[in-house]
């Protein structure tokens, strides 16, 4: 955002005796507060989240696949980091315990670990896209 602009929002607030003004344009949030000084100060500028289409209500081929579903809202990976070997693929046999996937959920990493036994038959969910809690992540086949 331009200063030019950011001083017409200022005087904007000063005309119209405003102690606080909070304004989106072009995608981007910006927040003007006043202090004690009553000078304004930028309290925020950050830009929108982008909304993203619901998730896709993806289910199991099989009737008798077992589910691991999400314990939370966040965002799935199924690797512990860019470029590394994903913890579960299809044909992957898993025991109960075995880390399948991370959920980052409020900047933490969360390992999550199956609950059954099993072959993994099915991925449920895109790398890197956001999950909702009770979402099916994997359908499994018990062994």
């Amino acid at each position: 955002m331009e200063i030019k602009k950011l001083k017409e929002f200022i005087k904007f607030m000063d005309d119209n005796n405003l102690n606080e003004l909070e304004i989106e344009e072009d995608g981007k949030r910006i927040r003007l507060k006043k202090n004690s000084s009553s000078q304004p100060t930028v309290i925020s500028q950050a830009p929108l989240p982008v909304p993203t289409a619901a998730p896709a209500e993806n289910k199991p081929a099989d009737s008798n696949t077992l589910e691991i579903k999400s314990p939370m809202v966040g965002t799935f990976y199924t690797a512990p980091s860019p470029g590394a070997k994903p913890y579960a693929e299809i044909g992957t046999i898993l025991k109960p315990g075995d880390i399948v996937c991370i959920i980052e959920a409020m900047k933490l990493m969360n390992e999550i670990k199956a609950e059954v036994g099993g072959k993994v038959v099915q991925i449920l969910a895109e790398n890197g896209n956001s999950i909702e809690f009770g979402q099916t992540l994997f359908a499994i086949e018990p062994v």
